[in-house]
């Protein structure tokens, strides 16, 4: 459901409990959407759905057998 700023002021007891029982609520302000608000279980739900930033990292493909081919070429000779 939407709200308007002023309406979500007024009616701020009934915009919590509509969070908490129908989903998130969306707070408009001159026809934007500008805020969410969310039951905490909502919330805590997309918070660890999340990985934090060092699982993120160690979840990358794996190097450790990783080879790099080289020429043993070291270039031309120059005169100077």
């Amino acid at each position: 459901m939407k709200w308007q700023v002023h309406k979500a002021k007024s009616h701020f007891s009934e915009l919590l409990r509509q969070a908490e029982e129908e989903g998130p609520q969306i707070i408009t302000r001159h026809g934007t959407d500008k805020i969410v608000v969310l039951s905490i279980e909502a919330y805590q739900k997309l918070e660890d759905a999340q990985p934090n930033f060092k699982d993120y990292l160690l979840s990358g493909p794996k190097v450790d057998d990783f080879v790099v081919d080289r020429l043993d070429d070291t270039g031309r000779d120059i005169q100077f």
